[in-house]
């Protein structure tokens, strides 16, 4: 979906010609995994963060445009808001110091980001939700100027026919609505992508989908939305209202929505291609000229523009990932669920913890997702995004405890063995799962610590708008969370 695509208005022909080809490239991928013909030899690690911008008084800068110019760096790039922007992180192996690199690589970068966007009055946040943000942000207005905003803008409202409502019931209570999609983007996350073979892709999905719950309630850091105190992640419950393509009465049919856990556990990846040609209309049908059967019957191997791109409107929380590099095919599972933030060292620790996790569980002899149902999963994400590190969770094994209690006793004794299998320097690896560690002992997250400095500046907006330059103070020095401070 990072794809730019022009202004266009659509027909029913492109629909027609678009679904066509759709169905096609699902066929030729079909034919593809049956065939192997995908790079598997290199198990690849990458991620992508994105930020929000902010002037010097912690309130949104609707800078983008002006930011991303000064930076004037190809890996940075637009988000949906004028107050947001994304950085691309080089897919790299996890061996030895790798994940050291990757945490001085991000910091390289957001320093001389920082350094820039300074000159036009913007400074970088890491968070999941800016706590400043108010309703009057996330108008059509501040969308940002690439023309496939405004596309999937009126895209997503044509097949609505009415404005959106968002209802969040959390320590406090959100009930509004919305005209645009702009309010997706307070949701600024990071996603951390894998590269895996073909054969052991159902394996990797379902281990993710299986940790996404703990995933969250160690990371949230989303407890604001328009001067609310709701979820202590409520980026999960915004993301899925925000870009629902559903009226009440297709939700009422169990028309699926367009963010989505799943429903079940898979077999192949090409179970979660079939389901989103199945289950989900196009939102941007747009056709390339490239034939997927005549290139592949050639020899060479096709981009499956369409199927991709059709990909990238599907928002799962894991999400298969199909891309060509270098004429190689090969596939990812893109973790979406974690919110950017509050410091890297956060950051790299979550990364840690979960690509440690995806090194063991995909691969036991009895996996996690034999001895759970897949509801219990999806039950796992609601309570860890509603509660946060404080959320009671299943496990099979150990039944419903203190997510605090599951990653200790559980899930970071796996993690610690999956970073020593990568190859990860044993210093590096007792660093960031001791960060993890850590969390869960002090029960400080992101997400708490917002709420208690709100609270210690007394409540209410003034409140917020101090807490937010507290917390870029602290993100800047790079000490991980449980170290701060109120």
């Amino acid at each position: 979906m990072g794809r730019d695509v022009p202004a266009i208005a659509f027909t029913g022909e492109d629909r027609r010609r678009y679904r066509d080809k759709v169905r096609r490239s699902l066929d030729v991928l079909a034919q593809m995994l049956r065939e192997s013909r995908f790079e598997v030899e290199r198990p690849l690690a990458g991620l992508e963060i994105e930020l929000n911008l902010v002037d010097a008084r912690g309130e949104p800068a609707m800078k983008n445009a002006e930011v991303l110019e000064v930076i004037a760096e190809p890996d940075w790039a637009t988000e949906l808001g004028q107050f947001n922007v994304e950085i691309n992180i080089e897919p790299q192996e996890l061996g030895g110091d790798g994940l050291l690199r990757l945490e001085e690589s991000v910091r390289r970068r957001l320093n001389h980001a920082e350094e820039r966007a300074r000159e036009v009055g913007g400074h970088l946040m890491l968070v999941g939700i800016l706590p400043t943000l108010k309703e009057a942000d996330v108008s059509e207005a501040t969308l940002s100027a690439n023309p496939r905003y405004k596309l999937l803008n009126e895209q997503i409202f044509a097949a609505r026919g009415e404005a959106m409502h968002f209802e969040i019931e959390g320590t406090e209570r959100l009930d509004t609505y919305a005209d645009c999609i702009t309010p997706e983007a307070a949701c600024t996350s990071v996603q951390l992508h894998l590269q895996v073979s073909p054969s052991r892709f159902a394996d990797h999905w379902n281990a993710a989908q299986a940790v996404a719950g703990p995933q969250i309630a160690v990371a949230a850091n989303s407890p604001y939305l328009f001067g609310r105190e709701l979820w202590r992640e409520t980026r999960i419950s915004l993301f899925e209202q925000a870009t629902d393509t559903r009226p009440d009465e297709l939700k009422a049919q169990g028309v699926r929505p367009r963010v989505w856990f799943g429903e079940r556990w898979i077999t192949s990846v090409f179970d979660l291609f079939e389901e989103n040609v199945r289950y989900f209309p196009a939102l941007l049908p747009i056709c390339d000229d490239e034939d997927p059967r005549e290139v592949l019957e050639r020899g060479g191997t096709p981009e499956l523009h369409e199927l991709t791109l059709h990909n990238g409107t599907v928002y799962r929380w894991n999400r298969p990932v199909y891309a060509v590099v270098d004429g190689v095919p090969h596939l990812r599972v893109e973790n979406r669920v974690l919110p950017a933030g509050p410091s890297v060292a956060d950051v790299v620790a979550n990364a840690a913890f979960y690509y440690g996790l995806m090194r063991v569980l995909p691969l036991e002899e009895r996996p996690v997702w034999t001895q759970m149902s897949f509801a219990a999963a999806e039950d796992n994400l609601r309570n860890a995004a509603r509660h946060g590190i404080d959320a009671r969770l299943y496990w099979p094994g150990l039944g419903e405890v203190p997510a605090a209690e599951l990653v200790l006793r559980r899930l970071l004794p796996l993690a610690h063995r999956g970073l020593d299998l990568w190859g990860v320097d044993p210093v590096q690896r007792d660093r960031l799962l001791g960060i993890i560690e850590q969390r869960c002992l002090t029960g400080r997250t992101g997400a708490s610590w917002q709420v208690d400095a709100v609270r210690d500046l007394g409540g209410g907006y003034d409140a917020l708008r101090g807490m937010t330059l507290r917390y870029l103070e602290r993100m800047h020095e790079n000490k991980p969370v449980h170290l701060w401070d109120l």
